[in-house]
Order: C-alpha cells, then structure tokens, then sequence
C-alpha cells in the first residue's frame, strides 16, 4: 500500500459498515457531514467512513451536504476516497448483482451546492476535471481485483441524476444516446469537492437493477434481488485492497 489515509463513503446497505469502531462528531465551515465519522483499522490501514444518507439513512441525495461531507473527511487527514454507489445499468451487460468502476461522468444534477469556490472563500479554482475518477486509484483498484480473483468491469460513464425518484424510461434512453451506462445519484458533487480539495476520489457502482425500461422486472424487485449480493463483493474488494477485514 502507498501510506496514504483513506475514506470509505458508503451509499445504500452500508450503514452498518463499521459499527462499534470509534466515532468522531464532526463539523465543518459547511456544516454538519451526514453523520459521524468511524475510524476503522483494516488490516494494518486506518480507514474513516462515513455514511452518506446518514446514520439512519435519511437523507435524500440531493439534500447531502457534500461539501460539510468532503471537508470532514479531509479534516481527518484523508488522502484518498473510496466511493461505494448504488446505481442502474442502461446496458444489458454488466448485469445487476456486479461491481464496475467507472471512467467518466456525466452530470444532469441541479440546484447542489457543487463547489468550495463560495463568496465566502474568497478564492477561486476553475479544476481541470478531464478526468473525474483518479486514475492512480482506478489502476490499483482494478489490479487488486484481479489479483483477487475478483469479477469487476472497468470503464463507462456514469450519469448522475438528481433524484430522489427513480428515471423515465424516455430519460434513460436520453443517458444512452450520451454515453452513459450507468445511472446513479450521488458521484457528483462528490468527485469534485474531493478533487478542489485534493483528495483522490475513485467510484465503485454496485449494480442493483436495470435502467427503466431495459429490464425484465420491476425495478425494486431487481434491487431486492442483487443489493445483497453487490454489498458481498464490494466488501470483498474492498477487504482485499486493504488486506484486513471491514
């Protein structure tokens, strides 16, 4: 491993991720993060989580203080962030119940506190943002799974939707005529408050369902069906990455 800090943000399923270790109530400039901090050891590894909806998942994706978020985490010394998100597939493949990480991404969000360049900063920083995901990160990520044994697509693009609600039909065949094979609703502004405050930030997509529209099932049935087994293989990477246990 390369000594650096590392956070773990934890999207749906995986508010129980760490229970018992430490916590720390934070608080930031933005406010409140979405709950509290856990400092977890892995293996040899000091790692933080944090619960994006909350200890209780409670809140919506577009109500998350991103930037409260982000900054805890960087005021824990945080180095890099290891982003679990649950998102649809457009495409038929990969399949619900698999893990992808990500190239690219789209943003289709709206009215979100997007970056720490405010009035009240008093500075401004136009990031390049060519590519969202650390590359440094996605690489060892993708030669851990593999030397893990472990199956995971590499690449797509990830369109990130404002939610709370589920898509149209119509929108998702809008997200893939643009390139898009993902469909989530929380990446963004999560990549880019990491990257203006210089943390590496890498996406794993747990596959739960197909896009509306493209599958064979209900969409909620589909998420009933593979949420568990996605958690399984993350926390499996995840576990192999860090050489310990979560």
């Amino acid at each position: 491993m390369d000594g650096k800090k590392y956070g773990i943000i934890g999207g749906s399923g995986f508010n129980d991720l760490g229970e018992g270790a430490a916590t720390i109530k934070a608080t930031t400039r933005y406010g409140d993060p979405s709950g509290t901090l856990r400092n977890l050891v892995v293996g040899e590894h000091s790692v933080v989580f944090l619960a994006r909806h909350g200890d209780d998942h409670t809140i919506a994706p577009h109500e998350i203080n991103y930037r409260a978020n982000m900054a805890a985490l960087k005021d824990q010394g945080v180095h890099a962030i290891i982003a679990l998100n649950t998102v649809g597939v457009i495409s038929k493949l990969p399949a619900p119940g698999g893990l992808a990480i990500p190239r690219q991404l789209i943003d289709y969000t709206y009215g979100r506190k997007h970056t720490i360049h405010d009035n009240e900063s008093g500075t401004l920083d136009h990031v390049d943002f060519t590519e969202p995901f650390s590359t440094a990160l996605r690489h060892a990520m993708l030669e851990c799974a593999a030397t893990a044994g472990i199956e995971i697509h590499d690449g797509g693009v990830y369109a990130v939707t404002q939610g709370p609600r589920l898509e149209t039909a119509a929108e998702i065949d809008r997200y893939e005529k643009d390139g898009a094979q993902y469909v989530g609703m929380t990446a963004m502004p999560e990549a880019i408050i990491a990257r203006e405050l210089g943390m590496d930030y890498l996406c794993i997509c747990l596959i739960v369902n197909y896009g509306a529209g493209r599958g064979d099932r209900a969409i909620h049935d589909d998420i009933e069906i593979s949420m568990q087994e996605t958690r399984s293989k993350a926390i499996g990477l995840l576990d192999a990455f860090f050489d310990g246990k979560l």
